[in-house]
């Protein structure tokens, strides 16, 4: 019988950690470190997606390339660190031609002028198969600064920005499951699904207080989870607590399971964060400047994972913890 393949995470451990240089966080963050100028570091970070896994060949050009730019400002965002510049990697098929590019660029052209970031160079190659962009981004955060997994604490607050499930119902919209669903609010999440919003100012403000932090790209549960995995710890999640849009809430209430899609699939691009309990305040202060909604969901516990209430303070069991990468 052949041998079952790894997971994302156990090919990582096994045959890329042992390669990582220092500032490589031994591969257990989804950043590096390393210096930068007098007092600061920089931070790198890299990211790629992929035709017909995160986004339709009939997406709008431009709205793929401001994807692509933002799931990698999204992380930065997570760290308190603010942005610099950036490699592109292409492998286009022969079918994206000049008209497409142009389109694209156009894209990263608005983005680039809205979060002051700009290119550095990078790389363009042909496939055969479906398209595949990356991103290497690269910004700055004061020295001993930057909000890593690894610092939660039993007591902590666990922290979401924005709401939660809107790429998820964007996505099922757009393969035309939510066929009850109103025309305004079909529009409101497909566009959180293709255009998601990094949290640039609250993760910049957030490290007066936060000691953990990462971005819900494959989940919330999975990526608290990796948290709580760096940090030697467990947390609770309260389902009641989970932020929803109007637009989410009225899919939610027509199919109450789908409140589980909250907490288990990806693509919102919020941030998930820990603090201190006495931080409270200064959580609070940091939300209303950076102008972005912030609820607390759960806490941190001594232990391991993360355990789920339903509605009623039941234990929730999910038949997976969120997006799993082949």
């Amino acid at each position: 019988m052949a041998a079952k393949p790894l997971g994302e995470f156990a090919r990582i451990a096994r045959f890329f950690a042992p390669l990582a240089l220092p500032g490589g966080l031994k591969l257990r963050d989804d950043v590096a470190l390393i210096a930068g100028r007098r007092g600061e570091q920089y931070v790198l970070k890299t990211d790629a997606i992929v035709e017909a896994i995160h986004f339709f060949a009939d997406d709008p050009p431009a709205d793929v390339a401001r994807k692509l730019l933002r799931v990698n400002l999204s992380d930065l965002a997570a760290k308190g660190a603010t942005p610099v510049g950036y490699l592109l990697t292409m492998a286009l098929p022969k079918s994206r031609g000049d008209r497409w590019l142009a389109a694209f660029s156009r894209g990263l052209a608005a983005d680039q002028r809205k979060y002051r970031i700009g290119l550095f160079g990078g790389d363009s190659d042909a496939t055969r198969g479906p398209m595949v962009l990356s991103l290497a981004t690269i910004g700055r955060v004061a020295h001993g600064r930057a909000i890593l997994r690894s610092g939660a604490r039993p007591g902590d607050v666990v922290y979401v920005s924005g709401t939660l499930g809107d790429a998820a119902f964007g996505l099922a919209a757009i393969k035309g499951q939510l066929p009850r669903i109103g025309v305004a609010a079909r529009r409101y999440l497909i566009r959180r699904y293709r255009l998601p919003e990094p949290r640039r100012g609250l993760g910049r403000r957030g490290t007066a207080s936060a000691r953990a932090a990462a971005d819900i790209s494959d989940g919330l549960v999975a990526d608290l989870g990796h948290v709580c995995k760096a940090s030697g710890v467990g947390a609770i999640v309260e389902t009641a607590r989970l932020p929803l849009s109007p637009a989410a809430r009225s899919v939610v209430a027509r199919s109450p399971r789908m409140i589980r899609a909250a907490l288990i699939h990806g693509d919102d691009y919020e941030l998930v964060f820990t603090a201190p309990p006495n931080a409270a305040g200064r959580v609070a202060a940091a939300a209303r400047v950076a102008g972005v909604r912030v609820t607390a969901v759960g806490r941190i516990v001594a232990g391991r994972g993360v355990r789920v209430l339903g509605a009623k303070g039941r234990p929730l069991h999910l038949s997976r913890t969120g997006y799993r990468h082949v």
